[in-house]
């Protein structure tokens, strides 16, 4: 049951979810009707302008306001979605199947590595699809194009740095004005050719397809762009709820697209040569540079959009364990969700700049865009079924029927945008399989030195016992150890009593677990176990979205008399050093590139938060 809000907080969250869910969605009236007839494939004749309208507003219909808004929000993980949370909860949901389990960790971790794709993708042409208004406000400066698209984007990358906690209140407004104009372009043009709202009949797409089918099926390629940006409704679920971004699409979104969408195409029916750019050329003249600079500003919050997505799925990916640690900033003191990741900050200017660079044009960017949202939408039809079926206790045939529908549509989409492969879809794809093959290498490598680690290991207890026998000198102070799993002896003990050949008066062994949910509250935070001595096995447990920050945790001992005098403990780690050999590993080529990913992993005490003066790490060499 969804809390009940005040009305003002309602109001002002879903002003948000304007700005941030639907930023890129709310774009993409730039350029979906304009592609479907890019190219010549699909000629504009009156008959297939309606054919196509009608096909995008029943895409929108069933993947977004059916799929998504009603059936997807659904399975939130404790409030929490995105494919990683849908991740968790299907691998979570299936747990005494482990060969299923792997399966779908496999398929999750591909569809968050495909993410990335779209994420380069989704900048690049939203960006350039604005300012290649300037072509329609001002022939002459069309040279200008490109430059300008790339400054913007190196601005909007520059600034991440120092958060969207500032800027980020102008975003539902500014995106609000944005729908506002949508509808106020669109409506003139359908009340002066009202027969075009007969394309609401989906007779019209039907007869599209059955006159036109290997046409139509082209067309699907570019259709789809209409919903591009539809998973930012589930990933965003956290940050604004349920009930805001549902208020937000059907009240605000949905009409606002439709109206536009029926506009191009009212006035494509008494204007056909004008589908080279639709919007802009629906715009009065007065009005073109106007909004060639709204248009900007809007792809911009669709761009931070994503960019900030991906910080956040990279850090829930690095808690999961999937990729390796990275330096994290957090950029406001009050909200722990905003986050900056120089290293994915910088990769995606890259591979923006490149896309931009390479393709030139957004007709050209569009033949790139498609496989990897279609992709990401099976997966997570795909996924919700095994959520309904095993999380959710659902009968097989009601499982069925409630995803199966939406599998048919999704993996239609995906085979039509197949079509694109050599015409730039091969673009993401690459980044996609490039992004998983490290997120495969890390997972294997990390389960690899875990096993070796495990057999070369001695038992806690058995260890203290013996050294307790004749026992080590013992000096001031507390020692926390970081060890990988309870109940085992860290290396950083034993080369400390091998070196220094003492023993802290108080010792702390400490694991730092993380689950499959998104938050760990403080009442679950901490387990602790007495192995006499003064010593303390201490399990610490965290969500994905938790940051893990051990001295905070570990002041819940205080209450349990354990001494955490801040300038008189200690943190002892080990580092290890992985040596690839020849073996029953992985291939010896990922062995390198998995020892060459854990030596430029973020050191551990930075992500764990111990403070640097009184860090103590002591290596070991790990052959895998």
């Amino acid at each position: 049951m969804t809390p009940h809000r005040p009305a003002s907080s309602l109001a002002a969250l879903t002003l948000g979810a304007l700005g941030v869910v639907y930023g890129d969605i709310g774009t993409s009236p730039l350029y979906a009707l304009k592609e479907v007839f890019h190219g010549g494939h699909v000629a504009p004749t009156s008959d297939n302008i309606l054919g196509v309208l009608s096909l995008i507003f029943w895409t929108m219909t069933i993947i977004v306001s059916v799929k998504y808004v009603l059936l997807i929000l659904r399975a939130d993980n404790n409030g929490e979605g995105g494919l990683i949370a849908m991740l968790a909860l299907a691998t979570t949901a299936v747990k005494d199947r482990p060969a299923l389990r792997r399966v779908l960790m496999t398929v999750g971790l591909f569809g968050t590595a495909i993410f990335y794709g779209d994420g380069v993708i989704t900048p690049a042409i939203s960006v350039l699809s604005a300012v290649e208004g300037l072509e329609v406000a001002a022939p002459a400066l069309h040279s200008w194009v490109i430059p300008l698209t790339l400054i913007v984007l190196t601005g909007l990358f520059s600034v991440q740095r120092f958060g969207t906690g500032g800027i980020g209140k102008f975003f539902g407004p500014i995106t609000l004005v944005w729908f506002v104009v949508l509808v106020a372009l669109g409506l003139p043009h359908i009340l002066s050719n009202p027969a075009v709202l007969v394309a609401l009949n989906p007779a019209y797409a039907v007869a599209f397809f059955m006159h036109n089918p290997t046409v139509a099926f082209v067309g699907l390629g570019a259709v789809v762009l209409c919903v591009t940006g539809g998973e930012a409704l589930y990933a965003d679920m956290g940050h604004f709820g349920k009930q805001p971004i549902r208020i937000a699409w059907y009240a605000f979104v949905m009409p606002a697209l439709v109206v536009n969408y029926f506009g191009q195409g009212a006035m494509l029916l008494a204007h056909p040569e004008a589908i080279d750019n639709p919007f802009f050329k629906m715009t009065p003249g007065w009005a073109q540079l106007p909004m060639v600079f709204l248009a900007t500003a809007a792809t911009v919050i669709a761009s931070q959009a994503l960019i900030s997505a991906a910080f956040s799925v990279t850090k829930q990916a690095i808690q999961l364990g999937i990729l390796p640690r990275m330096a994290i900033k957090h950029t406001s003191v009050r909200d722990t969700g905003q986050i900056y990741v120089p290293l994915v900050n910088w990769g995606l200017f890259v591979f923006i700049v490149l896309a931009v660079a390479l393709f030139k044009t957004s007709s050209n960017l569009a033949s790139a865009y498609g496989i990897a949202v279609t992709l990401d939408m099976t997966i997570t039809t795909v996924m919700t079924f095994f959520v309904i079926r095993y999380g959710w206790k659902y009968a097989l045939i009601p499982s069925l029927l409630a995803t199966i529908f939406f599998f048919v549509i999704d993996i239609t989409f995906f085979l039509s945008n197949m079509l694109k492969l050599l015409a730039g879809g091969w673009f993401p794809l690459v980044l996609g399989v490039g992004m998983f093959v490290l997120m495969m290498t890390w997972v294997q490598g990390r389960k690899l030195m875990h096993e070796r680690l495990r057999s070369d290991a001695i038992e806690l207890k058995g260890f203290l016992d013996a050294v307790f026998i004749s026992p080590p000198t013992r000096v001031a102070g507390t020692a926390v150890f970081l060890a990988a799993d309870e109940g085992l002896t860290p290396n950083a003990l034993l080369h400390n009593l091998k070196h220094n050949k003492v023993l802290h008066e108080y010792n702390l062994f400490v694991s730092v677990k993380h689950h499959e949910v998104p938050w760990v509250g403080f009442d679950k935070r901490i387990q602790v176990e007495a192995l006499g001595h003064d010593c303390w096995q201490v399990v610490l447990h965290f969500g994905f979205k938790n940051d893990p920050d051990v001295p905070e945790a570990l002041k819940l001992l205080q209450t349990r008399g354990i001494p955490l005098p801040e300038m008189d403990t200690s943190y002892f780690l080990s580092r290890d050093i992985v040596i690839p050999t020849i073996g029953d590993g992985m291939a010896l080529w990922r062995e390198k590139l998995f020892a060459s990913m854990h030596r430029n992993a973020a050191a551990a005490a930075d992500f764990l938060r111990l403070p640097t003066n009184r860090v103590v790490e002591l290596g070991s060499k790990v052959e895998i």
